[in-house]
């Protein structure tokens, strides 16, 4: 197994609190643009998480005020104008290759979202499991500002689902922002706290889930992503197989035995 803190970042920063992955991006002086390169970094780091150990849950943090303010105009933007058909797919089959590593890499993923939250950015945040924004988060989907369709990145599948189909195709056609109040009367936020303790806030929260039983969140995880495509049928079996795979773990032991003797159980994710 691979350990996440031996995993070097160059375009973005990281840093761990106890079993808890920090990063954010690291352009602050831009409202934290992404590039090719973090593109490919995130994409790449994210793939990696699965045979990583050390760490059970990720918060992806604001930096400086802002949370992500999209594809770079000067660094992405303007070089996709030259591009032919062949290097425009390997782009656009890249950016979502970071969705599909956020959605497969076993741990949840909490997103703490202050200030600008536009276009992949938004998309990172929709990606994420869990979203807490502060009053001055604003985000949108704006991918119709610059003449392009709403559906990137998975954004007509993924959205919908978290928001509803006519809040999302108002976001997705219009490009406008959705402010805070929104987002949480919504159900994209999870909650709104103030800027000053949002970072530690999503901090706090990642920490109680992974004090809980690691493997059992991971499977967890993979049915949240995988029931999209099944029917109620096949959703209650693979449900029922997930469950007996987790009734074999350590951790339902643990729990048992701590109900038993009136603890509360200490997870150690085996």
């Amino acid at each position: 197994m691979a350990r996440i803190a031996d995993l070097s970042t160059v375009h973005f920063n990281f840093r761990m609190e106890r079993r808890l992955a920090v990063i954010s991006l690291n352009r602050p002086d831009r409202k934290n643009p992404l590039t090719f390169d973090s593109y490919a970094e995130l994409r790449d780091w994210f793939r990696m998480l699965p045979y990583c150990d050390d760490v059970s849950a990720v918060v992806f943090a604001s930096n400086g005020g802002n949370f992500c303010s999209g594809g770079d105009v000067h660094d992405i933007i303007g070089p996709l104008v030259d591009k032919d058909m062949k290097g425009l797919l390997e782009f656009t089959r890249m950016t979502g290759d970071l969705v599909k590593a956020m959605v497969n890499c076993g741990k949840p993923v909490i997103s703490a979202i202050d200030g600008i939250c536009v276009g992949a950015g938004a998309i990172i945040a929709m990606a994420s499991d869990l979203r807490i924004g502060s009053p001055e988060a604003k985000t949108a989907f704006l991918f119709t500002r610059v003449g392009l369709a709403g559906c990137d990145m998975g954004a007509c599948a993924i959205l919908p689902r978290i928001i509803g189909q006519g809040r999302a195709a108002e976001l997705l056609y219009t490009g406008r922002s959705m402010s805070a109040d929104e987002g949480e009367r919504w159900g994209f936020f999870n909650r709104i706290v103030a800027g000053e303790i949002l970072e530690m806030e999503a901090i706090s929260m990642a920490q109680r889930i992974s004090d809980g039983p690691e493997f059992a969140h991971m499977i967890t995880k993979t049915m949240l992503a995988q029931e999209w495509n099944m029917s109620i049928e096949q959703a209650i079996e693979a449900e029922a197989q997930a469950q007996a795979i987790c009734m074999q773990t350590q951790d339902f032991r643990r729990a048992y035995k701590a109900f038993v003797a009136k603890k509360n159980p200490v997870f150690e994710g085996n």
